[in-house]
């Protein structure tokens, strides 16, 4: 929510807001993006006969969650281009705004598995756990709790 009070039309601050979405996404789109990108490479490699049913099953969750993250943080791309010169600005940043979350949240779930799945391949299941949920802990303190502390 836009607490400074500015001189703009509702058309201006969507457009605004539009703009700094976009900003955004190109962040997290490629980030991700490179990150399934490795996911989808490693079954190609020769080690990978080698994994575990468990490990396997965690490499196919962290590969789900990143094609998802992808497919969320791309989305409002597509809506803007299905919705371009028909007046529903606000619907696209409102539409937009909603599947970046999601997309974030993927985004975070996919680094939490590839860094268990990484860490229990090379130094073991325990290992990947730890790190897992150190990372996921972070996610949450630094992508949740701290920006609503902010808001209260």
């Amino acid at each position: 929510m836009d607490t400074v009070d500015r001189d703009e039309t509702p058309a201006e601050r969507a457009d605004r807001n539009w703009v700094e979405l976009l900003q955004e996404l190109r962040v997290t789109q490629t980030g991700i993006q490179v990150l399934a990108g490795f996911l989808l490479t490693l079954p190609f490699q020769q080690r990978f006969t080698n994994l575990s049913d468990w490990q396997t099953g965690q490499y196919l969750a962290a590969v789900s969650c990143a094609v998802l993250a992808v497919i969320l943080l791309v989305a409002p791309v597509s809506a803007h281009r299905w919705l371009f010169g028909r007046h529903q600005k606000e619907v696209v940043v409102t539409f937009g705004d909603r599947l970046a979350k999601a997309g974030l949240a993927m985004l975070a779930i996919t680094i939490v598995l590839t860094v268990m799945f990484v860490f229990g391949v090379v130094a073991g299941q325990a290992a990947g756990y730890t790190v897992a949920v150190v990372t996921a802990v972070a996610f949450i303190a630094l992508w949740a709790i701290l920006p609503w502390r902010k808001l209260n």
